[in-house]
């Protein structure tokens, strides 16, 4: 990191200001041979005439100096807010490269901030992920591991485990001295117990914070013709899947993303669920039935004019599922839903009853991804670290009547899959694949 490092920090393309950003030791006299002036005060932005290394001036523009350690990477940074035009941002690039500074890579700010201790790799996983929400939940979450709700977690579990490993070392070490209790090891036990439950309920939330980041995913299943992709259409606002009275028109899954109740949903639909009349049907309905069964909902699509219409959906609906007795603008609704699963009748062509649908989609959504008071898992790598760490405390336990060392082993190995999960332990792997997600100029 002896390097100075530059990158624009605001989207790329023509605007009305852009930010160039600077990082390292040679962000201060790379600001000086621009402005040609003394620099600024810390944190005050000041008016600059900015100028090549020849002379030519470059542009008018606001400079401010952030000098480390009180900086968001930790060293020497600057940020020049100048005019955002493609040909300004291009001459003030080349006198950065040609003053000696390197182009930032994705995610290198940020690294950089990590490496100083700024924050820790939770956090920088949540800034990622306020730079990429789109929806009012992505952000709620992301801001919250941001300003360090699953670091504060983590860490409160690192503590109690050193002080469990302090008890089971406490018994190995000094077996022999009267003042350390034969029993130091089974106060273990206990703090291992919390432990272990603390750590499964983080585990069993219906991977909640992963949804929040990736999509809630609903599946719109049923016969052929039954009027999935219309529903979808409606749901959609708009003509996504196509529409026509040819049973198996739809054959592969039709995605649309929506907003509902402020969180991101994947809503899919997929082909009719039939004996298949060829091959590429028969693929189609592989993949709705594999869509359905992996779907956090299904809302099983039902002609009420035809009673065979409900018995495709044998099987494939689960209870917190949903039917749509479609086509209600046809004939009266006398079909059952099955017991757990909420019956809507509505038309998806006329909108008759569609509210209903979608108000009961909203609370669903809302009830499974809403803020809980423990921050969620957001990554699958997070739930990766936490299950390797639940496995050795689970060992350790078993292991504590045979002896702390046993224990002892185990409970060491669980602290080091909890400290890479805040990046304490250096897996430099594991590190470029989090700061390669960023990108360039943060």
């Amino acid at each position: 990191m002896s390097e100075t490092i530059f990158a624009l920090a605001s989207a790329p393309g023509r605007a009305g200001v852009a930010v160039m950003r600077l990082s390292g030791p040679g962000a201060g006299p790379a600001l000086d041979a621009l402005t040609g002036l003394p620099r600024p005060a810390p944190r005050r932005a000041v008016l600059r005439r900015l100028s090549a290394g020849d002379g030519a001036e470059i542009d008018q523009g606001l400079a401010l100096w952030f000098p480390g350690p009180a900086s968001f990477t930790g060293e020497d940074c600057a940020e020049l807010h100048i005019h955002g035009g493609p040909a300004v941002i291009a001459a003030l690039a080349e006198a950065l490269l040609t003053l000696g500074l390197s182009p930032a890579g994705p995610g290198d700010f940020t690294r950089r901030a990590f490496e100083h201790g700024k924050l820790d790799l939770t956090e920088a996983e949540g800034l990622a992920d306020l730079i990429d929400a789109e929806t009012e939940g992505q952000r709620a979450q992301a801001l919250a591991q941001m300003t360090g709700a699953l670091r504060t977690l983590y860490e409160g579990w690192r503590e109690q485990l050193i002080s469990v490993l302090a008890a089971l070392e406490g018994e190995i070490d000094f077996p022999d001295e009267d003042d350390v209790p034969d029993s130091l090891s089974d106060a273990a036990a206990a703090p291992l117990d919390g432990l272990i439950a603390a750590l499964t309920t983080h585990l069993d939330d219906a991977r909640r914070g992963e949804r929040v980041r990736e999509g809630f995913a609903i599946a719109l299943i049923g016969a052929p013709n039954a009027g999935k992709s219309s529903l979808l259409n409606a749901l959609a606002r708009r003509d996504a899947a196509i529409v026509t009275d040819i049973p198996g028109t739809t054959r592969d899954v039709v995605e649309v993303r929506l907003v509902l109740a402020g969180f991101p949903v994947i809503l899919a639909d997929t082909a009719g669920l039939r004996e298949a009349a060829d091959r590429v049907e028969a693929e189609g309905v592989r993949r709705a039935l594999a869509r359905a069964e992996n779907a956090d909902l299904r809302i099983g699509v039902v002609d009420v004019s035809r009673e065979t219409s409900l018995a495709a959906l044998a099987g494939h609906l689960k209870p917190g599922d949903a039917l749509a007795l479609n086509k209600t603008d046809l004939a009266k609704p006398q079909l059952a839903a099955p017991d757990g699963v909420a019956a809507f009748a509505m038309s998806a062509t006329s909108g008759d009853g569609l509210t209903g649908l979608e108000a009961w989609l909203e609370r669903e959504v809302q009830a499974r991804l809403g803020h809980r008071e423990a921050p969620a898992l957001s990554r699958a790598r997070h739930r990766e670290g936490v299950s390797r760490a639940l496995d050795h405390l689970r060992s350790a336990r078993a292991s504590l009547a045979r002896g702390p060392e046993l224990a002892s082993a185990d409970v060491h190995l669980a602290l080091r899959a909890l400290e890479s999960l805040t990046g304490r332990v250096d897996v430099e792997d594991v590190l470029d694949r989090v700061f390669s997600q960023f990108c360039i100029g943060k």
